[in-house]
């Protein structure tokens, strides 16, 4: 009896082990992993090992979010972020950048959530170079954080796992 329940002790150690590689390691251009993908590599029981690595994230400062990128379940993906505000130090991303999707995404939440990419773009081109406002777009429409369906701007799914939109305005507001 013992050594059963320490076998199913060691493969479930080893399962989260396997998840936590699979989610903090980027295998593919976007960062996270598929549910079906853990799915095949933990099993069906791949819910129960989310939840025992987010335990262990959450006192390392991360956990793991699960976003749907459609209707069906298969289209849901994992991504590990992290819990409290990152310093900007940190993000890896200069600060003009920074404003500049920060403006993007405050403007388009003021906006209902959708704004023309033109209207985008001239607001930005108050404040930055023009082409580096369309690189810098485009650079966040391929990472995800902006969103783009004939010529409409929306917001991105990365954003919505990343960025807390209510203190991004909270912020925006009080400064």
């Amino acid at each position: 009896m013992e050594q059963e329940e320490r076998a199913r002790a060691e493969r479930a150690e080893r399962k989260v082990k396997k998840a936590a590689q699979l989610l903090l390691f980027r295998r593919h251009r976007t960062p996270g992993v598929k549910a079906w993908e853990l799915k095949k590599a933990l099993g069906d029981d791949y819910m129960e090992i989310i939840e025992i690595l987010n335990s262990i994230l959450l006192k390392l400062g991360m956990e793991v979010r699960r976003i749907s990128e459609g209707e069906k379940s298969d289209n849901e993906r994992f991504v590990v972020v992290l819990k409290d505000l990152l310093t900007d130090k940190a993000s890896g991303l200069r600060i003009d950048d920074v404003a500049i999707l920060s403006a993007s995404l405050a403007y388009i939440i003021s906006k209902q959530g959708k704004a023309s990419r033109k209207s985008v773009e001239d607001f930005l081109a108050e404040k930055f170079p023009r082409r580096r406002v369309i690189r810098a777009l485009e650079r966040y429409i391929v990472q995800g954080y902006l969103r783009e369906d004939e010529n409409l701007l929306y917001i991105g799914w990365r954003t919505r796992v990343e960025v807390d939109s209510k203190t991004l305005m909270d912020l925006i507001l009080t400064s």
